[in-house]
Order: C-alpha cells, then structure tokens, then sequence
C-alpha cells in the first residue's frame, strides 16, 4: 500500500471511530409499523431515545429498543474507556428497509383462497457523537 492510500485509510478510520452502527435483519414485523416507531427516536439522543422506546406501547419498541443498546454498546466496544452517557450519543440515522415475506394461503368461502403475505424487515441504525 502506497503512503497517499494509507494516510488515507488512516484518515478514514479516524473519521468513523465516532460512529458505531448494528444491524437486525428478518425481523417478523411489517415495515410500516417499524418506521412508526423508527420516526420517534430519529435525531433524538440516546438516553431519551431509550426512555421513549421503553414506555412506548407498541409491540415493534421492544426490539428497536435493544437495537439500539446494541448500538450503543458497539460504540464503547470502539471507544474504551469513555461512556455512551458523557458522550452525548446522537441516533444519526434508522434505516427500515423490507425483508422477504412469507406467502400463506387462507380459506375463503366457496372452494376460494386468500393470500397473505407476512412481511418482516431489516434495520440499520447508526449512533453518533453530537458534534
């Protein structure tokens, strides 16, 4: 590797040190749902993110909820030594994209059938410092 293309990579990875993604993919919720909830905790810091997450009554906020303590613990993992709580941890981005979905069959009346499609889907979510 050359010296212009390390400094480079050096310098790459510096910028991205404060920034720490998780992923959860196949999760057997519909993606509407999920980015009703997704919305709420978008651009939100941490600790309130997680208070909104907690006391929500939809069913989707559990799973975002530990999402996005995965995140959170993924930063620490980068960052030894410093806090998720002094850092001023920010929800940079939550990406709710559509999974596969499972094709059923439902009986109808007179020998007829209904589809359904049970939908899941994939969330990216990325945690960053408030600068």
């Amino acid at each position: 590797m050359g010296a212009r293309k390390k400094l480079a990579a050096e310098a790459r990875k510096e910028a991205r040190k404060n920034v720490a993604q998780a992923q959860l993919r196949n999760l057997p919720t519909s993606p509407q749902r999920m980015r009703q909830v997704a919305d709420l905790i978008r651009g939100q810091k941490v600790d309130k993110a997680l208070g909104i997450l907690r006391f929500s009554t939809r069913h989707s906020s559990r799973d975002l909820e530990k999402l996005l303590m995965s995140a959170i613990s993924n930063w620490e993992a980068k960052n030894e030594g410093l806090k998720a709580d002094e850092a001023g941890l920010v929800v940079k981005s939550v990406q709710v994209n559509e999974g596969r979905s499972l094709k059923r069959m439902l009986p109808a009346p007179q020998g007829r059938a209904y589809r359904i499609q049970k939908r899941s889907n994939h969330i990216s979510l990325i945690v960053d410092t408030a600068n």
